[in-house]
């Protein structure tokens, strides 16, 4: 239950209103920015909510107990913290979000209504909207192991144990041509395939800091071509540099083959199958309980 002081519930029962909606956005990247729909700035605990943005609360649908509650938020895409070339880059992704309801008269009259989450966010040609997600809604997030013959674990992290400083799963390079989501990239060594994926990261240029996963990779005259699942919002310069990551499919022969980490695979790969269930008997085969794989 929220707690709101006799001077905001008399300030509530007045038929006249001068409450606004406040955003304050915290980013995982370390930044924090406010929006508000009043048509003047408001500022409190050392945060300017910004009026220019444009930003408006949509429609909202809370529940009861531990079920998943959601909002949202749009805008047009003329506020110069709010670009559609930030929004693609992900800086916005899964960051944390504080609606308060402020007496724009007298800031130290508010109440915090939820903290969220930003799920989903659509791009349109000048304007973008994002769901609000409650943080209920990790209660609906799978947690814990399943039994599949795929691996679990992601690529570098902790449980998969490798070490993504070798020169074959991480490597830097310029690119030289930019087309869409198609890049050309200075780097050559590598198989056909060895990125898909993987992950990308722009380090320098007007699309720095952009990440994300890479469709497809081939080797054409000594170069790199690759492509890229959505196209950069801001595109490449030649000599900008890329970060790229090897890709994996999480199978158990990926794991060993391409990065000799079997030791630490995640999965289970002798899971019987839809195979093994709609298999006969056969005269030949031994059926003592043993393994089948040898």
């Amino acid at each position: 239950m929220r707690d709101i002081s006799s001077a905001l519930q008399a300030r509530l029962a007045v038929p006249t209103s001068s409450f606004c909606h406040c955003w304050k956005i915290l980013r995982r990247d370390g930044g924090v920015q406010g929006f508000t729909d009043h048509d003047e700035d408001v500022v409190f605990d050392q945060v300017t909510y910004q009026a220019a943005s444009g930003l408006l609360a949509g429609p909202r649908d809370d529940h009861l107990g531990f079920a998943s509650g959601k909002a949202e938020v749009s805008g047009a895409l003329t506020q110069l913290d709010v670009d559609e070339a930030k929004l693609a880059n992900g800086l916005f992704d899964g960051a944390s979000v504080e609606t308060w309801l402020v007496d724009w008269r007298d800031v130290a009259c508010r109440v915090l209504l939820e903290i969220e989450i930003i799920g989903e966010v659509r791009r349109g040609e000048h304007v973008f909207s994002a769901d609000l997600r409650s943080l209920a809604h990790v209660m609906d997030q799978e947690t814990g192991r399943r039994y599949a013959k795929t691996c679990s674990a992601d690529l570098g992290d902790t449980r998969c144990g490798l070490s993504l400083d070798n020169s074959r799963y991480r490597v830097s390079a310029p690119i030289t041509h930019a087309d869409g989501a198609n890049l050309a990239v200075d780097l050559a060594g590598f198989a056909d395939g060895w990125f898909v994926g993987g992950r990308y990261q722009m380090v320098t240029g007007v699309a720095a800091g952009a990440t994300g996963t890479i469709r497809a990779h081939r080797q054409q005259d000594g170069a790199t071509m690759l492509s890229l699942w959505a196209p950069l919002a801001a595109s490449p310069s030649a000599g900008d540099r890329i970060t790229l990551q090897a890709g994996c499919d999480k199978s158990f022969e990926t794991c060993g083959t391409k990065f000799h980490n079997r030791a630490n695979f995640r999965g289970f790969p002798h899971i019987p199958g839809n195979d093994v269930l709609m298999s006969t008997p056969s005269v030949g085969a031994v059926m003592d309980g043993g393994s089948l794989f040898k």
